[in-house]
């Protein structure tokens, strides 16, 4: 599909008064039978020229007229959308020598016109809310300083999607629509310093501190000024881009896939392990429309879990924090599993460490006669249960016998008091983490008021100066709750620009309410705050006694449980609307999801084959409104934008958005609106949908969508029926959102057995970087079963895969998917 406007200046003005006279007008002079020489002598040679044909100088007379004025073509009005290209073009002619030409703005909102002296002016056509017009003048100069003028006329109309939508597909490469170029960025084991070498991809690579970690996944870009390393929020063409590494594919980190020995892991497999995993800070830039990050930037920097970290907030200090390493609960060590972000205004991101849990050794037979009935409790909540630990890090013998990196893991109350073990390890994540991009050697910062959980995402509200902000988090597993962080401190504008950016985190970070959410069967709901001493959060709770509000925070899922807030269907990324503030949260999926067991925000238990189980294999996406449209409500209104599902399953009662082959999806994840810089995150902002499925996997690879959703409640109340196996259908009413139909489409496919998972933009939105997450993940060195990025561009037998960035651009300079 094409979508960019070319208007040609081919002299069909239109309008008399683009050749500015004061003698009769056209229709005056042919009533009046002029000649053509009359006409051209009397200065409208423009206006009677697109009457007159294309040849009038030659036709008029055999001399040269050294008084004649340029001759300018200028073609008809043309049409375009928000955020396209248009291609001004204009020719002029003369006796002489036409010696200068250039197009310059009449009227409609202002742009920027490229080449503006040329015969060839383009523009981005600007956001509009409703049909717009737009004027352009052509002028020619001719060797005499003799000028000829012609206008025409643009009409924007508001943005819409402009692309054809990307067919389902189980290729080995990344797919984007014609009209569309991708390329690699930034992939596992890349070098970020000078000296490290070159990424030889076989399993024997070292020094992962100074490389690209693994299974790269929410990032954000932070400009920088041209040169040195000065913040520029407003460059589109070079920045920092921060993203983080959540896990790995460890087969294809080691010559010969993962090894033990004596039931010990090696100490370099596992260190090369905790290196691949936290966050890059990566310099990349654009020069000559090729993108690529410069692996000596001044402020590259891995992050991983075991980079030096502060505590901050009112869990610091707490005896919760306690470890031999951590005697004061103040210093910390690193982060892990970080998963989706968020940002803030004065230049910071928040990383947020997800599924920590299962990094941690503890055999439930052997420690839990060690702990009291509230520590088991707790430790329960969190799935602190693990007898081995995901990658058996704790079994380390190190070369060093003082090091305490591997046996930290190992979270068991094996010494006197929490000061002589790691027994309170776990409690050091779990937390949203705040990082300064523009300033390496600070140390990143766990902001405690936010709560402890398996933290998705941490996506703040539009900030509104004089009112307190809020962050929107998912707690991402089966069950568990959305919450609300509000500022105890109403937004300044002034604090954007701060160069202590991490004491402005303290300012707004480190003191608020958390709350969660309770969704209402009627369409409304509650923000319930997490506050000791009010409702059930008390000493005397059962099954868990509160002491403080240390507690409250340290264990926010339990209190979430004696609130009774609403059990979700595993909430993962949140995203606002930069123009209507409303939150959108994906729920992936949920396995032990029954008829039984529905509500109105997560009304569907069905049967989708080759599964035989009941479930909700597919997720949806819901959304709220704050009441009065203000971050700091206690109460909002909500609906279900999109349901996931396979475009042949039942309409009525699974299909409920109408999905269709070039829209169906299932298990979203990743969610991103358009950055207000652009047109696509203005009038109606573009949201980025990103999958990670296992559930329609049998036919496409997993997946990236575009849409331009409504506002909520923009749909009806609908009552569906869920059947269990052998069982009668059991009704559920919920509120369903307007079919999307053509205003959401496949935008992207990814590798094999990859997942499609963070996404931003530059601030003008005509590059996109996507990250693809573990292709190939179900292989191992033995049975390689992708090859991408290396397939990216031919077959590459052979060949390990490797998570990476890639670059997404629209061929012809416009913005993404616009």
């Amino acid at each position: 599909m094409t979508n960019s406007t070319t208007v040609t200046f081919g002299y069909d003005d239109g309008d008399i008064d683009t050749n500015r006279t004061a003698g009769d007008s056209l229709n005056d002079m042919i009533s009046h039978r002029y000649s053509r020489r009359d006409a051209l002598r009397g200065g409208v040679s423009a206006a009677a020229f697109a009457v007159l044909g294309g040849s009038v100088l030659a036709a008029c007379d055999g001399g040269n007229f050294s008084d004649a004025f340029p001759v300018v073509m200028a073609g008809s009005s043309g049409t375009t959308s928000s955020g396209r290209i248009v291609t001004l073009t204009g020719t002029a002619t003369d006796n002489g020598t036409i010696i200068s030409q250039s197009f310059t703005q009449v009227s409609g909102p202002p742009v920027s016109l490229v080449n503006a002296t040329s015969t060839a002016a383009t523009f981005i056509a600007p956001s509009v809310s409703a049909s717009t017009p737009l004027v352009f003048r052509y002028t020619a100069v001719d060797s005499v300083g003799q000028a000829t003028t012609a206008e025409t006329m643009v009409t924007v109309n508001p943005a819409t999607l402009g692309f054809t939508a990307v067919a389902k597909n189980r290729l080995d490469t990344v797919s984007v629509p014609a009209g569309y170029s991708v390329s690699i960025l930034y992939r596992l084991g890349d070098p970020i310093s000078s000296s490290t070498a070159a990424y030889k991809n076989d399993g024997s690579d070292t020094d992962f501190a100074n490389r690209a970690g693994d299974h790269g996944d929410a990032l954000y870009w932070f400009g920088l000024a041209a040169s040195g390393s000065t913040r520029d929020d407003s460059s589109s063409t070079r920045g920092l881009l921060v993203m983080n590494h959540e896990n790995i594919n460890q087969p294809y980190l080691h010559v010969a896939g993962a090894t033990t020995v004596a039931g010990a892991r090696p100490e370099a497999e596992a260190l090369k392990e905790m290196e691949c995993h936290g966050l890059s800070v990566v310099e990349v830039s654009n020069s000559g429309g090729a993108w690529s990050y410069a692996q000596g930037g001044a402020l590259n920097r891995r992050i991983t879990p075991l980079t030096p970290t502060m505590f901050s907030g009112p869990v610091r200090g707490s005896a919760l924090l306690q470890t031999v390493f951590s005697p004061t609960g103040v210093a910390g060590r690193g982060t892990v599993n970080n998963c989706a972000n968020g940002y803030t205004p004065w230049g910071t991101d928040l990383t947020c460490e997800e599924n920590w849990a299962g990094y941690f050794r503890r055999p439930t037979a052997a420690d839990n006669p060690r702990r009291t009935a509230k520590e088991v409790t707790a430790l329960a909540r969190y799935a602190v249960t693990s007898a081995t630990g995901n990658f058996g890090w704790a079994t380390v013998v190190p070369a060093d016998p003082a090091s305490t990196i591997y046996r930290r893991w190992d979270v068991q109350a094996t010494g006197a008091s929490a000061l002589a073990d790691f027994r309170n390890e776990h409690n050091q994540f779990g937390w949203v983490v705040e990082i300064d991009p523009y300033d390496k050697t600070a140390a990143p910062r766990k902001r405690t008021a936010l709560g402890r959980m398996n933290h998705e995402g941490c996506w703040p509200s539009n900030f509104v100066a004089g009112r307190k902000p809020a962050f929107y988090m998912g707690d991402d597993a089966v069950n568990e709750y959305l919450y609300k962080f509000v500022s105890a401190t109403a937004w300044s504008a002034a604090d954007a620009s701060s160069a202590n950016r991490l004491a402005i985190g303290d300012k707004y970070l480190d003191s608020g309410t958390l709350h969660v959410a309770k969704f209402n069967a009627d369409g409304t709901g509650q923000w319930l705050p997490l506050t000791f001493g009010t409702g059930p959060l008390t000493v005397g709770s059962a099954p868990y006694p509160f002491a403080d509000q240390v507690d409250v925070l340290t264990h926010a899922r339990l209190a979430g449980d004696a609130l009774g807030a609403t059990k979700m269907d595993r909430p993962e990324w949140t995203a606002v609307n930069p123009v209507s503030g409303e939150v959108y949260l994906t729920l992936t999926n949920n396995s032990t999801r029954t008829p039984a067991n529905t509500d109105a925000a997560n009304p569907r238990a069905y049967l989708d084959p080759p599964s035989s189980s009941v479930s909700n294999r597919n997720g949806h996406i819901i959304r709220l409104r704050e009441t009065g449209d203000s971050s700091e409500a206690t109460s909002f209104a909500w609906d279900i934008y999109l349901f996931g599902a396979g475009s042949d399953l039942e309409a009525n009662n699974i299909n409920l958005s109408g999905l269709d082959a070039t829209n169906d999806f299932s298990s979203p994840d990743g969610l991103n609106f358009g950055r207000s810089s652009h047109a696509g995150g203005l009038v109606t902002p573009l949201l980025w949908i990103q999958t990670d499925d296992s559930a329609y996997t049998d036919v496409t690879n997993c997946m990236m969508l575009a849409a331009m959703p409504g506002p909520v409640n923009d749909g009806a109340v609908k009552t569906i029926t869920n059947t269990p196996t052998g069982g009668a259908g059991v009704a559920q009413a919920t509120r369903v959102g307007k079919a999307p139909g053509t205003l959401l489409r496949r935008f992207l496919v990814g590798p094999l057995e990859a997942e499609i998972t963070g996404v931003d933009s530059t601030p003008d939105g005509k590059t996109l970087f996507v990250n693809i997450q573990h292709p190939g993940e179900l292989g191992n060195t033995t049975n390689i079963t992708s090859n991408w990025p290396a397939s990216q561009t031919a077959p590459a037998p052979g060949v390990r895969p490797r998570s990476a960035t890639v670059v997404i651009t629209k061929n012809d300079g416009g913005v993404v998917a616009l």
